[in-house]
């Protein structure tokens, strides 16, 4: 069976593990190690449970741990190259990725590693270079989707092709506005290469989901210019408007910046 669980999600650190009886993947590395081994330990796993890195971007709060736990674990970490060199370069990584551990990947080309077949794509954001995850195994996809400026065309297939999705829902509009971020900040987070609000996840979900999409996570929440049940709040309401009903046509979950999920099971 297919398990999820996320470590935490927000600009204060973001991974998710994603795993089957025997293959473990955790999706970028933005946490502290000490904090992901209690994590681990508290759900009955190990960080020797995770046999695979995959990372969306070279931002820190996605990358921080990733040379860590590469090197004390022997993990191989699968990015696109331009995240590679911008792990490399950046300063938060502070233990640097050994060669032997660096696996290129390229969007829209799938790879297979431990019966999961994933495929990366196109994701726009500004950082070097960012993707999101289609991954599938045996018959259920799963897709994460997070630091999305905007909706660009390839993106509905594959939220189109979803039975779990991990959507950013980052701000909402009025907060953002009228929050005490300077100018350039605001208009970083609001334009094309910078994050999803949530009405934007809203309709992008009724847009393209199908009626295979089980269960959605919002997830990279800001702190400071959102709140989980506005998130949640905004996105039922629109849903709702469509004559979509949670918890009958499709599930909802938001993801908390520092505290971990319970462990859902995918079937």
């Amino acid at each position: 069976m297919l398990k999820f669980m996320c470590l935490g999600s927000g600009s204060s650190g973001n991974a998710y593990f994603l795993f089957s009886e025997n293959f473990g993947i955790l999706i970028d590395a933005g946490i502290g190690v000490r904090a992901l081994k209690k994590y681990f330990r508290a759900m009955g796993k190990s960080l020797a449970d995770i046999n695979a890195i995959l990372i969306t971007h070279d931002h820190a709060d996605h990358i921080k741990s990733v040379g860590v736990l590469a090197k004390e674990y022997s993990l191989p970490v699968y990015a696109t190259k331009k995240v590679h060199e911008g792990i490399n370069r950046n300063y938060s990584v502070t233990t640097k990725l050994s060669q032997d551990f660096v696996h290129y990947i390229e969007k829209e080309h799938a790879f297979v590693l431990g019966g999961f077949r994933i495929e990366a794509f196109d994701v726009p954001h500004d950082s070097s270079d960012n993707v999101g995850y289609s991954i599938t195994y045996e018959d259920v996809n799963f897709c994460l989707l997070t630091d999305v400026g905007h909706i660009s065309d390839n993106i509905p297939a594959y939220i189109s092709a979803a039975n779990y999705l991990v959507l950013e829902a980052n701000h909402d509009t009025n907060m953002l506005a009228m929050g005490p971020y300077p100018a350039h900040l605001k208009e970083r987070i609001s334009g094309g290469l910078g994050h999803l609000n949530n009405q934007t996840a809203a309709e992008v979900l009724v847009n393209n989901m199908t009626e295979k999409l089980r269960h959605v996570w919002l997830c990279h929440l800001s702190e400071e210019n959102n709140h989980p049940e506005l998130a949640r709040k905004t996105v039922t309401a629109h849903l709702r408007s469509y004559g979509i009903v949670l918890g009958k046509d499709v599930g909802l979950d938001v993801l908390k910046r520092r505290i971990p999920s319970e462990i859902f099971e995918l079937r």
